[in-house]
C-alpha cells in the first residue's frame, strides 16, 4: 500500500467527519454560546477525550501496532493466529483496566473537576453541572479505547478505513443530541436540556461506534476473543512500552488539559472559546496529522524490522513534504482569515459578535504551531518503530515544563490569546528537538531536495497569502451577512486560496510530479514498479 493513498483514505474519510463536526460546532455555538452550561458541557467533554488520546490513541496504539505488526508479518511464528492471539490477550486485560480505571474516575469525579476548574465555585451551579455532566459522558473513555485498539487491528492489516469512519457516527448521534435539546429546551432560557441531550448522545455515540468497529474486525477475518485476562509476557511488554509512551505521545493531550486548568481561571465562557477555535485548528491537523501518524507507523515499523534504513528515511521524508504541502498552506490561511471562519461559521444565535472576535484572535495563536502539530505525528513513529518510547518522554517532560512556566507569566496579562500562543511556542520546541534528535542518531535528515521542496512551498504560501490578504477585507460585508453570504464568501475564499496555492506550487516546483502521478491512480502501485520515494 503506498503512503499517498493511506493518507488520502484515511483524511479524506476524517474530512467528512470534520464536516459533520463543524456542523455540530455551529449548532452547538448557536444553542448554548459562551455561558455556563457551554463551559460545563466543554468541560465534560474535554475530560474522556483527553484521556481516550492520551491512553488509547497515544500510549496504548503506538506501543501496540508495532507489535501486533511484527506477529503478523512473522509467518514463521503463527502469521495471523499469533496476531490474533496477542490481541486478544491484550484485550481480556484491556478491558477490565478500562472499566476499573473509568468506575473509579467516575467515584472521584467531584475531585478531577475541582483539579481543572476549581474556579466553577465561585458561579452558583456551574461546579455541580460540570460535575454531573462530566460522570455521564467519562464511560465513553472506555467505548471508545475500544473502538481504538480494533482500529490499530485493522490499521496494521493496512485497512485504515473503518477506524476513519467512526468519528462521522461520532458528530452523527452528537448532532442529534444538540437538536434534541434544543426542542427540550422550547422557548425557555434554560440551558439544562441541551446539556444533558449532549452529555447522553456522547455516551451513547460510544456504544455505536463500538458495535461498528466489532462488526468491520469481523468482516475483516479478524477472530478476537475476551476471555479470563492474563498478563502474558508480550502483554507485560506492552504495559512496560506504554508507561513512558503515555507521556512521550500524549504532550499535545497533556498540554491540553494545562491549557484548561489556566482557562477555566479566565472569565467565563473563555473555556467555550478556546474549544471551538480549536475547532479550526484541528481541521487540517486531524485530516493530515493523524492521517500521517496513522498511516506511517505500521510501514516505517515494518522497514524497521527488515532493517532497510534507506526505505525508512525515504518514507519519512515523504512525509514530512507531504505534511508542509498541506499544513503551511492552512496555518497561513487560517490566521489571515480567522475572524472571517469564526465569525462566518459560529456567528448568530446565542454566540454574540465580541465572542467571535476573541475566537479570531486564539485561532490565529494556535495555527503559528500547526506545523510542529503535524510533524510531531511524522517524527514520533521513528522512535515508536523502534520501541523507543523514552526518549520523546524527556523531550515531552521539557516541553511541557516551558508550557506550565509559560503560561503562568502570559494567561494573567494576555488572557486566552496568551494561553493558545504557550501552546504553540512549546509544540514547536517539541518537535525541532525530536527532529535534532533523529539527525544525530542518523534515523532521518533533511536532503536538499526536500530542503528545496519546502522553500518552494513557502513560496506558494506567501503568494497565497498575498491573496487571502487582499479578499478577506473586501467581502467582510458577506462573511458577516445572511447564510448564503456566509457560505459562498467563505468557499470563496477556500477556493480562491486553494487555486492560488497549487497553481503557484506547480509553476516553481513545489509539487513532485511523481506525487501527483501516484495520487491521480486508482490502484497502489507495487514497489518494484512504481516511483521508489512514495511506495512502501
Amino acid at each position: 500500500m503506498s503512503l499517498v493513498k493511506n493518507v488520502g483514505t484515511i483524511g479524506g474519510l476524517t474530512a467528512v467527519s470534520r464536516v459533520f463536526g463543524f456542523v455540530r460546532d455551529m449548532l452547538l455555538a448557536r444553542v448554548l454560546g459562551a455561558g455556563l452550561a457551554a463551559d460545563a458541557w466543554q468541560l465534560a467533554f474535554t475530560l474522556p477525550n483527553t484521556f481516550r488520546r492520551l491512553f488509547a490513541e497515544g500510549a496504548f496504539s503506538v506501543a501496540f501496532v508495532p507489535m501486533y505488526t511484527r506477529r503478523l508479518h512473522a509467518e514463521e511464528d503463527g502469521g495471523d493466529e499469533a496476531a490474533d492471539r496477542f490481541a486478544s490477550d491484550v484485550l481480556s486485560v484491556f478491558v477490565w483496566v478500562l472499566l476499573g480505571f473509568s468506575a473509579l474516575c467516575m467515584i472521584a469525579m467531584p475531585a478531577i473537576v475541582w483539579l481543572l476548574a476549581r474556579e466553577y465555585q465561585d458561579v452558583p451551579g456551574k461546579f455541580e453541572l460540570s460535575v454531573m455532566l462530566s460522570r455521564v459522558t467519562f464511560p465513553y473513555l472506555a467505548l471508545v479505547s475500544l473502538v481504538a485498539m480494533l482500529s490499530g487491528v485493522l490499521n496494521a492489516r493496512s485497512k485504515f478505513a473503518p477506524g476513519a469512519v467512526v468519528p462521522v457516527l461520532l458528530n452523527i448521534v452528537m448532532i442529534g443530541g444538540i437538536l434534541t435539546g434544543w426542542y427540550l429546551r422550547g422557548d425557555s432560557a434554560d440551558d439544562l436540556p441541551v446539556a444533558w441531550a449532549l452529555a447522553i448522545s456522547l455516551a451513547l455515540a460510544g456504544v455505536a461506534q463500538l458495535i461498528y468497529m466489532w462488526w468491520a474486525t469481523r468482516r475483516a477475518g479478524v477472530k478476537l476473543q475476551i476471555k479470563m485476562p492474563k498478563i502474558t509476557p508480550d502483554v507485560k511488554r506492552l504495559m512496560m512500552l506504554m508507561l513512558p509512551a503515555t507521556f512521550g505521545a500524549g504532550i499535545y493531550q497533556i498540554s491540553q488539559l494545562v491549557d484548561t486548568f489556566f482557562a477555566t481561571s479566565l472569565p467565563q465562557g473563555s473555556l467555550t472559546l478556546l474549544k471551538l477555535a480549536d475547532r479550526l485548528n484541528q481541521m487540517p491537523l486531524g485530516i493530515f496529522g493523524i492521517a500521517l501518524g496513522t498511516a506511517i507507523l505500521p510501514m516505517l515499523a515494518r522497514h524497521i524490522q527488515s532493517d532497510n534504513h534507506r526505505e525508512a528515511q525515504r518514507l519519512q521524508g515523504n512525509a514530512v513534504e507531504i505534511a508542509l504541502l498541506l499544513c503551511l498552506p492552512c496555518a497561513v490561511a487560517l490566521s489571515i482569515c480567522a475572524e472571517a471562519f469564526t465569525a462566518g461559521i459560529f456567528q448568530g444565535g446565542r454566540m454574540a459578535p465580541e465572542d467571535t472576535a476573541i475566537m479570531g484572535n486564539i485561532v490565529i495563536a494556535l495555527v503559528c504551531g500547526l506545523p510542529a502539530y503535524v510533524l510531531v505525528k511524522v517524527f514520533q513513529p521513528a522512535f515508536f518503530s523502534r520501541e523507543d518510547t523514552r526518549t520523546p518522554v524527556f523531550v515531552a517532560a521539557g516541553a511541557l515544563a516551558i508550557n506550565i512556566a509559560l503560561n503562568f507569566y502570559v494567561v494573567p496579562r494576555y488572557g486566552i490569546v496568551g494561553l493558545a500562543a504557550a501552546t504553540a511556542i512549546t509544540a514547536t520546541l517539541n518537535v525541532l528537538t525530536l527532529y535534532a534528535i533523529l539527525q544525530i542518531r542518523g534515523w532521518f535528515h533533511v536532503t536538499g531536495k526536500l530542503a528545496g521542496r519546502i522553500m518552494r512551498q513557502i513560496i506558494a504560501t506567501a503568494v497565497m497569502g498575498a491573496l487571502l490578504w487582499w479578499m478577506t477585507p473586501a467581502l467582510e460585508p458577506y462573511w458577516r451577512g445572511g447564510a448564503f453570504d456566509r457560505i459562498w464568501s467563505l468557499a470563496a475564499l477556500v477556493i480562491a486560496g486553494a487555486a492560488v496555492f497549487f497553481a503557484t506550487a506547480y509553476v516553481v516546483g513545489a509539487l513532485d510530479k511523481d506525487l501527483i502521478a501516484q495520487l491521480r491512480r486508482k490502484r497502489a502501485v507495487p514497489a518494484s514498479d512504481g516511483p521508489p520515494n512514495l511506495s512502501e
